[in-house]
């Protein structure tokens, strides 16, 4: 059966929404694609198809307005959250449905991949000279790389909600996803209902030029928190002993370890480097789930140890896919070319990460074509919408600083922080709090008299403790 919709923006063709199936969910969806210009200044030219995924309402409520999810990374494709709202969270598309599309650059919507070893990217060198150079040669046979930044897929997001036929919007944002967020705030204004950030990253972010203290400040905080406890303090009294004796000990020379390149494949010798340590500890704290385990892999590891460590790289757990192309088209334009030298090492000075992430990224920047921005881009977003930030405490890469910048600028918005929460709620518990204010906050369009007590009381799971 087909659903056809009228599309009218920058002569964007005719969006027909058909009954599919996807991965993970035994229902029937409704799945479509729209073609919108690859640069949106010449019409005329190369078109993109954006790939939808809609999750239908159960109880449909005529005028309900859709909650669009935006995803993070930048990256990572929305379509693969079809799961999560037709699954595990049903209770975001009763009344209205949810649309899941995967930005231009991600997914099916010409995805930015990169062919390149993820093993060698999380062990050795996060930014490859030769993959980097590979990748940009590939992918510029398919796209005009410098077309793929924040506002064109912002414009993008709005001829979808014209396509579909809705006056007004509800945004969930996550991580880069508040990004887009607040880029379609600003660029169309009168479309938004209301918007949830999860984890903001403003305009003027520029990463990754606080990843270093920023996840200092993570770190320190878990340090502190199995200080704390007293069945970790017993298990590893000496922990931050132990992380600058590894530290020490790959900044001499880099460890010989063994994994497969591939999950089931033959192993690959790899050879452990002091950075992309650091930056693995760094990218664990992004979850109360992954940040459980990291006690006992410094630990062991400062021992000699690093199966831990391993473990969940080996189970193939290095987080979500994220189309390399796509992010580096992004921070090349929009956060690279902000970073200034003497700042960097300022902040990274006695970091665990130190400049690491900044030089592999500035480094793969100078292979990589930088595309156009507006010169306001980088000013803080205003919006009158209704708007809910959320913050975890131990978040090392968007922490609760940024959630107070960006809430300047948004009379009717509202800050509230979990103090157990880092990036991403995996892991902490009852997620049913944070759900219920976030639904609360959608039903009413409004976080005025929103009670977020609750998320006090959330907590992460227990550490990983050495086996008896």
């Amino acid at each position: 059966m087909l659903f056809p919709l009228a599309a009218a923006l920058l002569g964007a063709a005719t969006l027909r929404l058909e009954s599919c199936t996807v991965p993970g969910v035994s229902e029937a969806l409704r799945c479509g694609t729209l073609e919108v210009p690859e640069n949106r200044t010449a019409p005329g030219g190369r078109r993109i198809g954006l790939r939808i995924v809609i999750v239908p309402a159960k109880e449909p409520t005529p005028g309900a307005a859709p909650l669009f999810h935006l995803e993070g990374g930048p990256g990572v494709a929305a379509t693969a959250m079809a799961p999560l709202y037709a699954v595990e969270l049903p209770e975001y598309r009763r009344r209205r449905d949810v649309v899941l599309v995967d930005r231009r650059g991600t997914g099916a919507s010409n995805g930015l991949t990169c062919a390149v070893d993820e093993m060698r990217r999380h062990l050795e060198k996060m930014y490859a000279h030769d993959e980097v150079v590979e990748c940009r040669r590939r992918l510029e046979a398919r796209a005009d790389l410098t077309q793929y930044a924040t506002d064109a897929a912002a414009d993008d997001l709005d001829d979808v909600r014209a396509a579909l036929g809705h006056d007004r919007i509800d945004l969930f944002g996550l991580s880069y996803g508040t990004r887009l967020a607040l880029v379609y705030m600003r660029r169309h204004p009168d479309r938004v209902r209301s918007a949830v950030l999860m984890g903001p990253a403003p305009t003027d972010l520029a990463m990754p030029l606080h990843h270093a203290p920023d996840g200092q400040r993570a770190l320190d905080l878990l340090l502190s928190d199995c200080a704390d406890d007293a069945a970790c303090h017993r298990a590893f009294p000496r922990l931050r002993e132990d992380l600058r004796a590894v530290l020490d000990r790959l900044e001499r020379a880099p460890v010989a370890v063994s994994l497969p390149r591939a999950p089931g494949g033959p192993p690959s010798t790899y050879h452990l480097t002091r950075g992309a340590f650091a930056e693995q500890v760094r990218t664990r704290l992004y979850a109360p789930s992954s940040r459980r385990s990291l006690p006992l892999a410094i630990h062991a590891a400062s021992r000699g140890d690093f199966e831990p460590f391993l473990e969940p790289l080996r189970a193939g757990e290095g987080g979500p896919e994220i189309a390399g192309g796509l992010y580096l088209s992004v921070t090349c334009t929009e956060d690279v070319p902000f970073i200034d030298s003497a700042e960097a090492e300022r902040l990274a000075a006695g970091t665990a990460l130190g400049l690491y992430r900044v030089r592999e990224q500035r480094a793969a920047c100078q292979e990589w074509p930088r595309g156009p921005l507006d010169p306001a881009f980088r000013r803080p977003v205003d919006s009158t919408a209704p708007t809910l930030i959320v913050s975890g405490e131990r978040d090392p890469v968007t922490p609760p600083r940024l959630g107070e910048q960006v809430v300047r600028h948004l009379p009717n918005g509202r800050h509230v922080v979990i103090p157990q929460g880092a990036h991403v709620p995996a892991g902490i518990e009852p997620i049913g709090c944070l759900d219920g204010i976030l639904l609360r906050f959608y039903e009413k369009a409004s976080a005025k008299d929103l009670d977020p007590g609750c998320l006090k009381d959330m907590r992460g799971p227990a550490f990983v403790l050495p086996t008896p």
